[in-house]
């Protein structure tokens, strides 16, 4: 199954008015909330960007690679996107290119997959030893949708989803997940592409059209607004507020407890 890009989509994102929200929507009011994973669910970006760091820094001067690995790499490369289309898409930046390889490869072998194998390798160990929680203001959102009956789902590149959200104890909070597995296993292309969410969409039964998705991550926000959802929320997380709302975010707030407090009872 693939979902069906938007009339006229040709890999980027349509120009979109930034519209001024005088007050924060009801989420409840929509027939379906699709979230992020990492920097919306969970802080794992956190944990990803020291796993990306840590991989690339070492890589970078093991091959003489210049500039080395910056913080701008994962926004601008990284974060949102498959491992391997971001491995690929970094090294791009540096005229590096080697054989994309295959999934299964090891993790010391120098191809795309290998390396992007290599990263997961430290991400999973980060994760078992530490372990991870939800953000608070998310999990009352959350509550807020299952009180009203507003299903939720998530829509993850990442492929280490379902650990992310087993550790953090909150897999039964979502419908339908649609991860890097599905979008594996489904041959869905990478956000900014729109697919992801429209199938996450497709999957619970509703229309973009009456459907919020929340991103952190300038290429989620790219995919949601491509899919012409309802409403997308951009979530701040060091993306830059601006720069969210110039990739197609209605409304940037810094964490979701800002939905939560604006319609508490």
């Amino acid at each position: 199954m693939s979902a069906k890009q938007p009339r006229g989509y040709a890999g980027r994102v349509p120009q979109r008015e930034v519209v001024a929200v005088p007050e924060l929507p009801d989420l409840t009011a929509y027939d379906a909330v699709l979230f992020d994973l990492d920097g919306v669910v969970t802080p794992t970006a956190e944990v990803h960007m020291h796993a990306w760091k840590a991989m690339f820094d070492r890589l970078f001067a093991d091959w003489g690679i210049t500039p080395g690995y910056t913080p701008s790499d994962y926004f601008d490369h990284l974060d949102g996107k498959k491992r391997y289309d971001g491995v690929a898409s970094l090294l791009r930046s540096r005229d590096v290119e080697v054989p994309w390889g295959d999934p299964s490869d090891d993790p010391s072998v120098d191809t795309v997959c290998g390396i992007g194998n290599r990263k997961n390798a430290v991400f999973s160990q980060v994760l078992r030893d530490e372990g991870i929680a939800a953000y608070p203001g998310t999990m009352r959102v959350l509550d807020q949708l299952d009180a009203a009956g507003v299903p939720a789902a998530i829509v993850s590149s990442s492929k280490n989803a379902r650990d992310v959200l087993a550790a953090a104890g909150v897999t039964d909070r979502f419908r339908v997940i649609v991860d890097g597995v599905v979008a594996e296993e489904e041959h869905l292309p990478s956000k900014p592409a729109p697919d992801v969410f429209l199938v996450a969409a497709q999957r619970l039964g509703v229309t973009p059209d009456r459907t919020v998705a929340i991103e952190d991550a300038i290429s989620g926000v790219e995919s949601a607004a491509a899919g012409r959802f309802a409403l997308v929320v951009g979530v701040n997380r060091g993306a830059g507020a601006d720069t969210l709302q110039a990739a197609g975010a209605h409304v940037v707030v810094s964490d979701l407890d800002e939905f939560a407090d604006a319609h508490s009872d």
